[in-house]
């Protein structure tokens, strides 16, 4: 927090007061032949292997807690050629096949794959009780993948691991795995964050013991990656990458929690190391997103577009898993929302990527919601009222994918879409309530682990429509409720400031405004908001 001015410190007491807010398929992401070197975090999980097979498998695991899962599985399957009698070497593959557990659902051919290591593991037979148990726990993932939808399976092989969390209370990595289990069977409409607590008390208690084990840093950074609880995640963000530096993901998790309580420029950091590190796309169009976000925040235009531009340098992106089609679809339409270029954001084409509609309909959703809002925003109803329409389409097939969480997302990118074009259409008393109930539903569900944030914020969108409407005290009030879920974006900074301007604060609108320029200290480029919080300091 040192690194803050007064004005932003300021600003953060302002809002948390009233409150009371506590501090690809596997196979393509083209690493599956790197060897790690470097620190990769202590780990030790006794199996009933030859000595030679134990210390390579506490190695494997080490690389799976930090979801290095191609590097993982290499090194599992040399356990099962140092001791091709080691189960749990085949253990370890399976896992690895579940590939990053908070994204849903798993590929096919990683199903397939996962099976077919379960059954290996049988095969060879587990000499203990203990090892059997954890077999069972990741035959319980696989299990029925045909007919069974990933919640389902997700929550079986949650129990299955609370189990062997129970029954050998002195097993440590039973504790780390039941825990992250626990994370990503979270509800996002839950807003008590029961299970992520949980998971946090659990993990904390085996950080104490082992202070560098690269699954529980990682995993509290996962526990605690929600707005009211974010700041309980730093001192975990502090330390992950010096556990892992050789890790490109444990270089750029750090970012999840700087991202949720505004510090941009760690974020930016730790993402410009994580790109630079990556022996994938995966990794690194991950990174580029948050990288992103964050130069936009700090008024970073230039790099930002930086960005943008090696995007164009990669390799044909066709076909690409969720995660890489998400950033290559935020990154440009986050570059034109946030500056505000409405006619840019209208005319956005999809991704190089040339994701299907039909096969990633909530990667394809973020550019048609950048369309449609930023043709409602310049005036071009038809554009938005076609755009509209689109995300009704892809919601329509999340819901027939059983997508339940991306179909919410995209519905409320619809309204905000709906609600823009009411306003375009002089429709202002139906505008601003569709927008005031989209805010709330917004605000009833939490953002995925594979974005640094939505889009476009919906209640800071509808502190701006109260601001076209001549509403400075309801849109003042929408700036600071976003502020809380989201602080220290540029664009509600600004939009808090006009709006006490509006009515009649100076010593709040003094407050905000020079917020806004700290904020953008290290501004490569210069935006109008700045010219005029400049001539509203000086007067």
């Amino acid at each position: 927090m040192k690194r803050y001015g007064a004005a932003i410190l300021a600003v953060i007491a302002l809002l948390a007061a009233p409150l009371g807010v506590p501090a690809l398929v596997a196979q393509q992401h083209g690493d599956a032949h790197i060897q790690p070197t470097g620190e990769i975090g202590q780990v030790h999980f006794p199996v009933s292997c030859s000595p030679a097979a134990q210390e390579e498998f506490n190695r494997a695991v080490a690389l799976l807690h930090s979801f290095w899962f191609e590097p993982a599985r290499a090194a599992f399957t040399t356990v099962t050629q140092l001791d091709p009698t080691c189960a749990m070497g085949y253990w370890g593959v399976a896992m690895t096949w579940r590939d990053n557990p908070f994204v849903a659902p798993t590929p096919r051919q990683a199903l397939e794959a996962g099976w077919l290591a379960v059954e290996q593991a049988r095969a060879v037979g587990a000499p203990t009780q203990r090892e059997r148990e954890y077999i069972a726990a990741v035959a319980a993932f696989y299990q029925d993948a045909d007919t069974l939808d990933h919640r389902t399976r997700a929550l079986a092989y949650e129990q299955a691991m609370e189990r062997v969390y129970r029954a050998y209370p002195a097993d440590r990595e039973a504790a780390v795995f039941y825990a992250l289990a626990l994370d990503t069977t979270a509800l996002p409409t839950d807003k008590t964050y029961a299970n992520q607590l949980q998971a946090a008390a659990i993990l904390e208690a085996v950080f104490a013991e082992q202070p560098q084990h690269p699954g529980v840093a990682h995993y509290l950074i996962h526990s605690y990656d929600y707005p009211p609880i974010a700041g309980h995640g730093l001192p975990f963000a502090n330390r992950y990458a010096g556990i892992a530096p050789a890790v490109p993901h444990a270089l750029h998790m750090p970012s999840h929690i700087f991202t949720r309580v505004g510090r941009w420029q760690d974020s930016i950091a730790s993402n410009r190391a994580s790109a630079d590190a990556a022996t994938n796309l995966f990794d690194r169009l991950h990174a580029m997103d948050y990288l992103t976000y964050g130069y936009l925040q700090l008024v970073q235009d230039v790099a930002a577009k930086g960005v943008l531009d090696e995007i164009a340098t990669l390799p044909n992106l066709a076909g690409a898993t969720f995660v890489p089609a998400y950033a290559l679809a935020a990154m440009p339409a986050r570059y034109a929302l946030e500056r505000g270029r409405w006619s840019d954001a209208a005319s956005l084409t999809p991704s190089p990527s040339e994701v299907a509609w039909e096969r990633m309909p909530q990667a394809a959703a973020i550019t048609v919601f950048a369309r449609a809002l930023g043709a409602a925003r310049s005036g071009d109803t038809a554009g938005a009222r076609e755009n509209a329409e689109r995300l009704a389409a892809l919601r329509d097939a999340l819901v027939a994918a059983n997508e339940a969480y991306w179909a919410e997302q995209v519905d409320i990118q619809r309204e905000v879409a709906l609600a823009w074009l009411a306003r375009a259409e002089g429709r202002n008393d139906e505008a601003l309530a569709l927008m005031d109930a989209t805010a709330d539903r917004e605000d009833g569900t939490d953002k995925h682990p594979v974005t640094p944030g939505p889009i476009v914020p919906a209640r800071e969108l509808l502190g701006e429509l109260l601001l076209e409407l001549g509403q400075p005290a309801q849109a003042l009030e929408a700036f600071e409720r976003s502020h809380r879920a989201e602080p220290n974006r540029f664009r509600g900074l600004y939009g808090a400031a006009q709006a006490a301007e509006l009515l009649g604060d100076p010593e709040k609108a003094r407050t905000y405004y020079t917020a806004l320029l700290e904020l953008a200290a290290q501004a490569d480029t210069e935006r109008t908001e700045l010219q005029q919080a400049r001539a509203f300091l000086a007067s």
